[in-house]
């Protein structure tokens, strides 16, 4: 029962809110312009597009319309005084408004656009700019500069300049090379307030501040480890494999590439240079073992690096020389000794001694010889 009754007092205050038609609260289309809308069922007026009011009689103006009435909807039709599109725009504007400056002769014609007739040494949209040195000069900044002269009231006139260029009328192009903003010897070239860097070979970016990785790409093989550098790479090559990139093999020979060793014939007598030596037992077993230094040093595994054997051959090239001259020492005192005794005769080169010699002359004192020992008769009677 308290669900019906609320249920009555909603559609009472609708039918009460809802507006209706002028005159007989019964009678919707005897007053509603049925031209320009429609009653629905409940006895309401409702207005087609482009109308409103109670008895949808009033038309809608055209949106934006300011001075202006309809008489058919989205119209705009101006009042006295007003024109445009709008009805916005002051037909008496040169009277109302006052726009002309500087003493200018203001004239409008029926669409309410003025023009301004400006006197002597003025001119603009309103007459309110006098003519000064920009003016008269024609705009003289170049490059697109602005010329100021404070409206005309300046003595001179003043140029202000884009970006990039300088001068009393930016007539300069700054150098944006000056700073030296390319790094790395690359080679920077002006333009219009920019340059470009011209990098050399292993860097890149604006400034030529990035190095190129070289390593990239992985370059080493056989997983050698790659350094980068500049514009190139080094590989730190694992044991067994050389070359740029790590992509050679170190080969040991095979037994069957060795030499036979038993083919080397007889023992002969090895000379220091020859690089030869003996391996084996005497006799008729004794076989020939010729080693050199190149092929030591290049053997897998010795460890002599190219430093290792210039130092050893430098020290062994010593110590012939040292050799040498110690026996071509020795070889000359003997020959000058015995070139002494031959032109000597027996008992007549005797040293000349000086008398401090002969005082200190020790003389040696033969000791004389020993007795011969007796024998002692052992035998036996």
């Amino acid at each position: 029962m308290l669900h019906r009754f609320s249920l009555h007092v909603l559609l009472l205050s609708v039918w009460l809110l809802t507006p209706r038609c002028a005159g007989q609260d019964g009678d919707c289309e005897s007053h509603c312009n049925l031209g320009h809308g429609r009653c629905d069922g409940a006895g309401t007026c409702r207005c087609d597009p482009g109308w409103e009011g109670p008895q949808c009689e009033d038309c809608v103006k055209m949106p934006g319309c300011v001075h202006g009435s309809c008489h058919q909807p989205w119209q705009c039709t101006c009042e006295s005084g007003w024109a445009g599109r709008f009805c916005d725009k002051d037909i008496y504007v040169c009277s109302n408004q006052l726009p002309c400056l500087n003493g200018a002769t203001c004239i409008a014609n029926e669409d309410a656009e003025y023009t301004c007739f400006c006197p002597e040494g003025f001119h603009g949209r309103h007459c309110q700019l006098k003519i000064g040195p920009c003016e008269r000069t024609r705009s003289p900044c170049k490059n697109g500069g602005t010329c100021l002269d404070d409206s005309g009231h300046a003595a001179e006139f003043s140029c202000r300049c884009l970006a990039g260029f300088a001068g009393p009328r930016c007539e300069v192009d700054v150098d944006d090379c000056l700073m030296r903003p390319c790094a790395n010897g690359a080679t920077c070239r002006d333009g219009l307030n920019r340059f470009t860097c011209e990098c050399p070979a292993g860097f890149e970016g604006r400034f030529c501040t990035v190095n190129i990785d070289d390593c990239a790409g992985g370059p080493c093989l056989n997983g050698g480890r790659c350094y980068d550098r500049v514009n190139t790479f080094d590989c730190l090559c694992p044991r067994g494999y050389t070359g740029k990139a790590c992509g050679v093999q170190l080969r040991r020979p095979s037994p069957e590439a060795r030499p036979d060793r038993t083919a080397l014939g007889p023992r002969r007598n090895a000379s220091p240079a020859g690089g030869w030596t003996t391996a084996g037992g005497g006799g008729g077993g004794e076989r020939l073992l010729k080693i050199s230094v190149k092929e030591v040093a290049t053997r897998p595994g010795s460890g002599l690096t190219e430093v290792q054997l210039i130092v050893l051959l430098v020290f062994g090239a010593m110590t012939l020389a040292v050799v040498g001259l110690t026996a071509a020492l020795v070889l000359r005192s003997r020959w000058q000794r015995r070139g002494d005794r031959a032109r000597c005769a027996p008992r007549r080169c005797q040293p000349t001694l000086t008398p401090a010699e002969e005082e200190s002359k020790v003389s040696i004192l033969h000791a004389p010889a020993p007795k011969p020992k007796k024998k002692l008769n052992t035998e036996v009677i």
